[in-house]
């Protein structure tokens, strides 16, 4: 049953990216707004897709802690495509940096170029982290947008060590903004390098913002920490009482 519903979501999500992308287009010579709009569609699609299909709940708390039309940064844990979509929603007009090689992709790429989010070239460094910053900057008060980024740059399988980079530091540096940290248990429901989903209560939590001003140092291990902490605490709430989900790695 675990193989059955998870081939049917994949072939559904795909499906349903395939068709708001494809809106995207025709919206290329619309405001901006419009695409940002099937953005959050494409995202509460997903959603309900995944607990339809897959099974389970899907719960998003602390919601009342992000102000509505604010500029801020939502530094997520990452590990599942689950938060790619299911956090943008949560945002009026969020913002990513992503690989250049995305912009490449037909349809997916146009809308993310409508979109005005930030291709970066990741192996340029120094350089790309200069321009990065003035570019999200600039995007931000331009506009009042969300940054959604993921400090540990990419998907950990659950379980597994973390590993935050400390350019976050530098992210929260040059905006000036409050940083809202997400913990979540998405990764025992569809983790890394697996095609097999499964049911359960996937929780995403928005925790209490960290203010700008803080010391490097300081908010690193106040982001890091607090992350871990509360995703820690989460994937244990999921775990109990759910035999379905796949049993802790020992790593």
């Amino acid at each position: 049953m675990l193989l059955i519903r998870s081939v049917l979501f994949h072939i559904a999500f795909y499906l349903v990216t395939a068709f708001w992308a494809s809106l995207c287009v025709f919206a290329l010579v619309l405001p901006r707004a419009v695409v940002m709009y099937f953005a959050r569609q494409w995202g509460l699609s997903c959603t309900r897709l995944f607990t339809l299909i897959v099974g389970g709940t899907y719960e998003v708390r602390g919601k009342e802690n992000l102000p509505s039309g604010e500029r801020l940064i939502l530094a997520s844990k990452h590990m599942s495509v689950f938060e790619t979509f299911s956090l943008v929603p949560l945002v009026d007009d969020p913002l990513f940096i992503l690989k250049r090689e995305l912009t490449w992709i037909p349809l997916f790429g146009w809308a993310v170029a409508k979109g005005s989010m930030i291709p970066i070239d990741r192996g340029a460094r120094a350089k790309t982290l200069r321009s990065m910053l003035a570019r999200a900057k600039q995007k931000m008060a331009e506009n009042k947008r969300q940054l959604i980024i993921f400090p540990e740059g990419t998907r950990r399988l659950r379980d597994l060590k973390p590993h935050y980079k400390f350019g976050i530091t530098h992210v929260y540096k040059a905006l000036e903004v409050p940083c809202y940290p997400v913990a979540l248990n998405t990764g025992l429901f569809w983790g890394r390098q697996s095609f097999i989903l499964y049911p359960g209560k996937i929780i995403v939590e928005i925790l209490p913002p960290i203010p700008p001003g803080l010391e490097p140092n300081e908010f690193f291990e106040r982001i890091s920490t607090t992350i871990e902490e509360n995703s820690d605490r989460l994937i244990k709430e999921a775990r109990e009482g759910n035999s379905k989900l796949p049993p802790a790695r020992n790593i």
